[in-house]
């Protein structure tokens, strides 16, 4: 698996990466030192996995995550256990406390191939996978406030608009992202998200019933209960993609 190694200290990016050489599972394809060159890098060489220490100048770890477009899988690597509880709060796949043990990273890396291992599984069940737009088995990094999340994309139910920001429907949460809606529309798999209105994108897999509504359009029952109008523009639409 491809991995790049962030981290703004020299000598600890040079350490890890002698560790990550010796395992024979792992190619690093490159090292950044900052979060705008870990970003250009991720951008450029598409990794599998980034180890990414989580205080650096300027921006921290956690901003690059919500920076990207399309989050690779994290393992944190950081001096400072005081980040532990959050690193683990937004999912990331494991979490090395510097200095970086060879077992611990052993153990992370086994635990990397075997999701890995049954990501590629499901894709190729799926029979499809389009590189180009982000589809269910995505995952991406919400940060509201000071919490954060690693959310896959088959775990959201709604996208809604509210002003410059987006509402996140996932789970008992609804954090706020700072994005338009128009441009995540362009980023989503048409396959498995449908732009209901102006307002709203919901994920097509939480359809849970249809009705008729006024002047054309349509009420769309997502599971766990919210409804969500589909203007008449996109009602038929809407109607030939659940085939109804």
């Amino acid at each position: 698996m491809r991995a790049i190694v962030i981290d703004d200290e020299r000598l600890a990016r040079k350490e890890l990466i002698t560790l990550l050489n010796q395992l024979e599972t792992v190619e690093v394809v490159g090292e950044a030192v900052n979060v705008d060159d870990a970003k250009e890098k991720i951008e450029q060489l598409q990794p599998d996995v980034i180890f990414l220490d989580i205080q650096m100048p300027e921006k921290t770890g956690f901003d690059l995550l919500e920076e990207l477009d399309h989050v690779p899988h994290v393992i944190f690597t950081t001096a400072y256990d005081e980040y532990a509880l959050k690193a683990f709060q937004v999912n990331a796949l494991d979490y090395l406390l510097k200095p970086i043990e060879p077992k611990r990273l052993e153990e992370a890396i086994t635990k990397l191939v075997g999701k890995i291992e049954g990501i590629s599984r499901r894709e190729d069940n799926g029979g499809y996978l389009n590189q180009k737009k982000l589809t269910l088995e995505d995952q991406v990094f919400v940060k509201d406030g000071d919490r954060c999340w690693f959310v896959r994309l088959s775990n959201v139910r709604l996208f809604e608009s509210d002003g410059n920001y987006i509402k996140v429907y996932f789970d008992n949460f609804k954090p706020m992202i700072h994005k338009s809606l128009n441009a995540l529309d362009e980023r989503l798999d048409e396959k498995s998200f449908f732009r209901a209105s102006r307002k709203h994108i919901i994920n097509l897999g939480w359809v849970e019933a249809i009705e008729p509504w006024f002047n054309g359009g349509l009420v769309v029952t997502l599971r766990g209960g919210d409804r969500i109008e589909v203007s008449r523009r996109q009602a038929a639409r809407f109607k030939e993609m659940m085939s109804l």
